[in-house]
């Protein structure tokens, strides 16, 4: 129990010092053309960027807005492909063979390929279009582990004395397969919520992000491009998402303990 808690200190201590970054500094559309790429100081503690643009104020609403759309692409992945991969080993036949396949076909193709495509057709991409690309693959995994999970489960005793009793198989799905595969479930939520602050700084980072200019990427981007001027813009952009995929992979593993 100490051990789960202590691994979801990382992305609440995160979220909570960016709530109050956030909340303390400036407007993060605030530009000061005489400070651009000016180094940290005392009033800018992470210093400047492009335009004067203060990323003490940036980055933080850049963290919040990125991490509310890891964790709410990655729940809806999970509340679709958890319950349809179990179902289908449950039922077995076609449909197993067909979600099967379907994760195959997803899970082979560059996600990051067909993020740039559909989102290169978009005039002026936004988070909610961001988030529709990511859900067309965020359910495949959970999808795959829950299968994988629940075909094993499915020859297990207690699920073959529950169908012997004439358990539907919903009930079976619900009261016996779902629950004991949690364990591997919540871990993947994790790594996607992870692997979509990812995805979305580096969207952001070649022109594909949200608009308004409040994203990781788009800190990225202003560091490469001033790598030399100010080395501090593209230090700060890279700290920030690697604590951030870090902080969220380590919090998808706290179930992890719960099931040994």
């Amino acid at each position: 129990m100490r051990r789960r808690i202590l691994r979801l200190v990382p992305v609440t201590a995160l979220l909570a010092i960016s709530a109050a970054f956030a909340l303390a500094s400036n407007n993060p559309d605030h530009l000061d053309l005489t400070a651009s790429f000016a180094a940290p100081s005392a009033g800018s503690l992470l210093g400047h960027g492009e335009a004067g643009v203060d990323l003490a104020a940036v980055v933080p609403h850049a963290v919040l807005r990125g991490t509310a759309l890891a964790i709410v692409v990655a729940v809806i992945g999970f509340a679709v492909g958890a319950p349809l991969g179990a179902f289908a080993a449950i039922s077995r036949g076609r449909l197993e063979r067909f979600v099967d396949r379907a994760c195959d076909l997803v899970q082979s193709f560059p996600s990051f390929l067909l993020a740039l495509a559909v989102l290169s057709a978009v005039r002026s991409p936004n988070r909610i279009h961001l988030a529709c690309v990511f859900l067309l693959t965020a359910w495949a995994p959970f999808a795959r582990l829950s299968l994988t999970q629940a075909r094993v489960l499915r020859g297990a005793a207690f699920v073959e004395a529950a169908q012997a009793l004439g358990a539907t198989q919903a009930r079976v799905l619900l009261s016996h397969v779902l629950p004991n595969v949690m364990g591997p479930l919540a871990v993947q939520l994790g790594a996607t919520a992870s692997a979509i602050i990812v995805s979305e700084a580096a969207l952001s980072f070649v022109g594909l992000g949200p608009r308004d200019g409040v994203s990781l990427g788009s800190v990225l981007d202003q560091g490469v491009y001033s790598m030399l001027l100010a080395p501090h813009v593209l230090v700060v952009g890279s700290v920030a998402v690697f604590i951030t995929s870090l902080s969220l992979l380590i919090a998808g593993r706290a179930a992890e303990g719960e099931r040994r």
